[in-house]
């Protein structure tokens, strides 16, 4: 039995000035993914692709162990998704929402719908347009929550969101995978938030997978190292990812196998910014 919500294999996508290579990636029913990677780096291309809203050049992609273009229609009635920005009418009240999607979705639930802006305390009578941002993610947020999707695709959904929304945000996703049914795939830069409820995580940097496993192992994988520039030799130099010199002393990354035999330098736990800017910086 196939337990993988999105299945991602050797996607291809050629622009003129951008390539994104061979990317591979799954996710199991019952967690979330985070994205990350630096701006430009290939992620919202990637969910464009998974949504067909860009064509492939060459690669599969399965939804629910289906076709993403054969099966179209099927899987997106499974799919909820979130933007960066509001996809709605500006002119478009809460109630012109909630028709557009009703008509979309075969198990769209009023009872849902109108609990969520409950939550979020969002006016049902203003216009859309003149939502703030935060207000707006709200309202994407509400409709992918009511209408029974499998999977969450969420790109930078709490860019907007104040702190307290945000925890608020997390904590729904967190009960809305707990039957073991539902996924979530999310691309976020407030890497805090990653930390917090990820399960797996994938990396991608310039349009390549550098990682792709659960969060544990990605960091536990490496470590942050400190130290004066007098004991940087050449060889531990090269061993070191990303590294950044002052007039005090470097510091960098390291990965974790090569700490034991490290003496009279500090060594901390890595998070997930240390491993994306350090890693960033492979190859410039």
């Amino acid at each position: 039995m196939n337990n993988k919500i999105l299945e991602v294999k050797k996607i291809n996508k050629k622009f003129s000035n951008f390539h994104l290579n061979d990317i591979s990636f799954n996710l199991p029913k019952g967690y979330i993914m985070g994205f990350v990677g630096p701006n430009g780096s290939g992620k919202t291309t990637t969910i464009s692709l998974i949504l067909n809203m860009l064509k492939k050049d060459s690669g599969e992609i399965l939804l629910f162990g289906k076709d993403h273009i054969v099966n179209e229609d099927i899987v997106k009635n499974d799919i909820g998704v979130v933007f960066d920005s509001s996809f709605y009418v500006d002119s478009w009240t809460v109630a012109d929402v909630e028709k557009a999607n009703s008509l979309f979705y075969k198990e769209w639930n009023h009872h849902t719908f109108e609990n969520m802006l409950k939550r979020f305390e969002l006016p049902k009578k203003q216009k859309i347009g003149e939502f703030s941002k935060g207000m707006q993610m709200k309202l994407m947020l509400s409709c992918a929550f009511s209408h029974n999707a499998k999977l969450l695709i969420l790109d930078e959904p709490t860019s907007g969101l104040d702190p307290v929304t945000r925890n608020e945000l997390l904590e729904l996703l967190q009960e809305y995978i707990k039957d073991g049914e539902k996924s979530v795939l999310f691309s976020s830069h407030i890497t805090t938030d990653l930390e917090n409820i990820c399960d797996y995580i994938t990396f991608i940097n310039k349009g390549k997978i550098v990682f792709t496993d659960n969060m544990e192992k990605f960091l536990e994988s490496f470590k942050v190292i400190k130290g004066k520039l007098k004991d940087l030799t050449k060889e531990l130099e090269k061993d070191i990812i990303g590294i950044r010199k002052s007039n005090v002393g470097f510091e960098g990354l390291i990965t974790s196998d090569k700490i034991n035999k490290l003496k009279g330098f500090v060594i901390e736990t890595a998070k997930i910014d240390n491993i994306i800017i350090a890693l960033s910086k492979v190859g410039d």
